[in-house]
C-alpha cells in the first residue's frame, strides 16, 4: 500500500485533483467528509463541539451550523485550535480505520486540507500539494463558492502560507492551468504513484 497525503490551500482545486486520482484508480479517504461524519447529529463529536461553543452553533434541526461555526473560529485562532483539538483526533481514528479496508497494493490518497498546518507530512509515503496563486484562490472562492472577499481572505489567512505547504511537498501539481493540462499532469502523477506502489511491494 502506498499512502499519499494530498493537500492544498482553500480554492487551489484539491477536490478536482482528488476526483481525477479516483478516476485513475486511487482509493480516496476524504478528511473533510469524515470531519462532517464525526460531528453528525447524535455523535460524541457534535456533543463536544456544542460543549465548547454553545448551542448557538446548532441549526433548528439540531445539526451543526457550519457557516456560523466557521465565522466564529476563522476569526479567532484560539477558538480554531479548540475546534481542531476536538475534531482532528476523531478524523484521524476514522481515517486509519478506513485505510485498513483498502487492498494491500492500493494507492490510498488521504485528502487532508490541513496537512502542512498540523505537521502530518511524516505520516505519508508521498505528499502531493495542489498549488495555485493566491489571486486564483481568491477568485475561485468568491466566484465559485459565493464567499465575500473578506470571508475568503480570512479562510486563506487561517491556513499555512503557500511556501510552508510547498516545503512539505514531494510532488507539486500546478493548478493555475486549464483543465486539460491539469488532467494530463494528474495522469502523469498517477503513473509515478503506481511505480512507487509497485516498488514498495517488491
Amino acid at each position: 500500500m502506498l499512502k499519499v497525503g494530498l493537500t492544498g490551500g482553500i480554492g487551489a482545486g484539491k477536490s478536482e485533483v482528488s476526483r481525477l486520482l479516483v478516476e485513475c484508480g486511487a482509493v480516496l479517504i476524504d478528511a473533510d467528509r469524515i470531519a462532517r461524519e464525526v460531528v453528525a447529529p447524535g455523535t460524541p463529536g457534535l456533543a463536544a463541539v456544542v460543549e465548547a461553543f454553545g448551542e448557538c452553533i446548532l441549526t433548528a434541526d439540531g445539526s451543526l451550523d457550519r457557516p456560523r461555526l466557521g465565522s466564529i473560529v476563522f476569526a479567532d485562532p484560539d477558538k480554531l485550535a479548540v475546534l481542531n483539538s476536538i475534531v482532528h483526533p476523531l478524523v484521524g481514528a476514522r481515517s486509519r480505520e478506513l485505510e485498513t479496508t483498502a487492498p494491500d497494493d492500493a494507492v490510498v490518497v488521504h485528502d487532508v486540507p490541513l496537512l502542512a498546518e498540523n505537521g502530518l507530512a511524516p505520516l505519508y509515503d508521498v505528499v502531493i500539494v495542489v498549488d495555485a496563486s493566491p489571486a486564483t484562490q481568491l477568485d475561485r472562492l468568491v466566484r465559485l463558492r459565493g464567499m465575500t472577499e473578506e470571508d475568503a481572505r480570512a479562510r486563506m489567512a487561517a491556513q499555512a502560507p503557500r511556501q510552508k505547504r510547498l516545503e512539505v511537498a514531494d510532488i507539486v501539481i500546478d493548478n493555475d492551468v486549464p483543465l486539460e493540462q491539469l488532467k494530463q499532469r494528474v495522469r502523469d502523477v498517477w503513473e509515478e504513484l503506481v511505480r512507487r506502489a509497485h516498488r514498495s511491494q517488491e
